[in-house]
């Protein structure tokens, strides 16, 4: 009895491990690339596009639920080197090198393009289209695809054709970033595990309306009320996934311009939600402000010189690297500098976040804390504003020179590698265009300041938490919020602001095809 005992219990074991070896056998084999680049063609420079190994998230750690849901092949993501245009050049060697890398790990059961969707190439109109189209054109249409993207992209025709899922972002600033990349993750994964595949329908709205984050913040109305009418969209019977692409503003291609998309399995939900959200969308238009009070630069250095509140926020809107400017532009520094309440050691306290210049932070490891120091800084490459600047003052701080080399390596726009110079009350950081650059250790405490300027719109949440008071400066740089003066030759008119007297558009719901049935078959 025993033995009859013993051999089924190895008949279960041996059973239970047969069906855990099969288990992991049958686990889909899900690749992943894209392109993260957000960048204004209203830029002088040019800079090259550069395949980096992806940094898989969290949620997809080997021992988590997700990570051990399926076989993870990720290849390259593409990121900028600098500012401006991407080269066609360097666009094209990074897709010739991820296609080769993705054709090696072939088959594939679904794919996941990791992408912002606001990069612009030199001669080409779609970027991230053309790049899932030629991915397409290898990993075949059969393939589940979902697609990832910030709400400050483009969702054109040729993105929505070449995926079967897609999400955005539905908050600016972009708090739900992980939560928003996990729900496209998510939502493909349960469409291979259910079995259900790609969603029926896709559909997709183009709404003529061009703005910036800066005028489409989600804290503030009317995008508040319009992002909140999604979750009762998703909600709907046979609704898989919805979005509201605001679109890039500082691009100029016929893809430019804000869209909605719903995609699920139930045609008459899917397309009433894209044209509700579409209409609604349209209806707000006019209603669309600037988070916080927008004036000139001079009247905004007027109301925190004059503000009891410390620390009072100014926005530098027209340089800010986070939505697509160089960093480096130096109009607003320069007229900064220029402020004679400022000239003096015993003026209202200014912080500058911040510009570029490496000369500034070697002449500082020279002459060390609290010596004296001269250099020029910003306009490196971004001179069409203004040129660079002679700064000249103490050196409160700089980083040890053993931070340069690691720093380096990831461009000078995430670089640690930094000095702050004091000159008359203002205090400048410098070796860095980010607008929130580390000040840990530094011993400056930006709550203590009278006046913070950073270069940025709306607020990410570790200054507006701080701030007291806060205003907006139209400001010089290729991220100009004064849309009616942008060049643009390319994108689709009439199109509002820019059109303010458009007629009404007919918001046209398009159910766009899947990819596996482009030509037919």
């Amino acid at each position: 009895m025993k033995k009859i005992f013993l051999l089924l219990t190895l008949g279960l074991f041996m059973a239970s491990v047969g069906n855990e070896v099969a288990a992991q056998q049958k686990k889909p084999r899900i690749g992943i690339a894209g392109i993260y680049v957000e960048n204004s063609v209203f830029m002088p420079n040019k800079q090259e596009l550069i395949g980096v190994p992806i940094s898989m998230p969290d949620y997809l750690n080997p021992d988590s639920v997700m990570g051990q849901a399926a076989e993870w092949i990720p290849t390259l993501r593409g990121v900028g080197n600098g500012r401006g245009p991407i080269t066609k050049e360097s666009y094209d060697a990074f897709v010739e090198k991820t296609l080769e890398l993705i054709k090696a790990n072939m088959p594939y059961d679904a794919f996941w393009f990791y992408n912002h969707g606001a990069c612009s190439v030199e001669g080409v109109d779609d970027p991230e289209g053309d790049f899932m189209e030629k991915v397409r054109g290898v990993i075949g249409n059969d393939v589940l695809v979902t697609t990832t993207t910030d709400l400050h992209g483009n969702a054109s025709l040729k993105v929505a054709l070449y995926t079967d899922l897609i999400t955005t972002f539905r908050k600016a600033p972009h708090d739900d970033m992980r939560e928003s990349n996990r729900r496209g993750v998510a939502n493909m994964l349960e469409r291979l595990e259910s079995g259900k595949g790609r969603p029926a329908y896709k559909a997709w709205v183009a709404v003529p309306i061009l703005l910036s984050g800066e005028w489409t913040s989600t804290r503030a109305e009317p995008a508040k009320s319009l992002y909140a009418m999604i979750p009762e969209v998703e909600s709907q019977p046979g609704v898989t996934d919805v979005g509201i692409w605001i679109g890039y503003v500082w691009g100029d291609n016929q893809r430019n311009s804000a869209v909605v998309m719903v995609v699920g399995d139930d045609k008459e939900q899917v397309g009433a939600g894209a044209k509700k959200l579409a209409q609604k969308f349209w209806d707000v238009r006019k209603q669309f402000t600037l988070e916080a009070p927008g004036y000139s630069l001079d009247k905004c250095l007027d109301l925190a010189i004059a503000s009891k509140k410390k620390p009072f926020f100014i926005s530098d809107m027209g340089d800010n690297p986070g939505g697509g400017g160089s960093g480096e532009v130096t109009w607003t520094l320069a007229r900064v500098l220029q402020r004679p309440e400022l000239q003096s050691p015993k003026g209202k306290s200014l912080l500058y976040c911040s510009i570029p210049g490496d000369e500034m932070v070697e002449q500082a490891r020279k002459v060390g804390v609290g010596g004296h120091a001269e250099a020029y800084v910003g306009a490196m490459t971004d001179s069409a504003h203004q040129g660079p600047i002679l700064l000249s003052g103490e050196v409160v701080y700089v980083s040890p020179a053993e931070d340069e080399q690691q720093a380096g390596k990831q461009g000078s726009r995430r670089r640690n590698n930094i000095a702050i110079i004091k000159t008359g009350s203002v205090y400048v950081v410098v070796g860095t265009s980010s607008p929130t650059p580390n000040l840990k250790d530094t011993g400056i405490d930006p709550s203590k300041m009278d006046i913070v300027m950073v270069k940025q719109g709306y607020l990410v949440n570790q200054w507006y938490n701080m701030q007291k008071d806060w205003v907006m400066a139209f400001t010089r740089g290729s991220v100009d919020q004064d849309f009616q003066k942008l060049p643009y030759k390319n994108i689709i008119r009439p199109m509002y602001p820019l059109d303010p007297d458009m007629a009404d558009p007919e918001l046209n719901v398009i159910f766009v095809p899947s990819a596996k049935y482009l030509y037919g078959r």
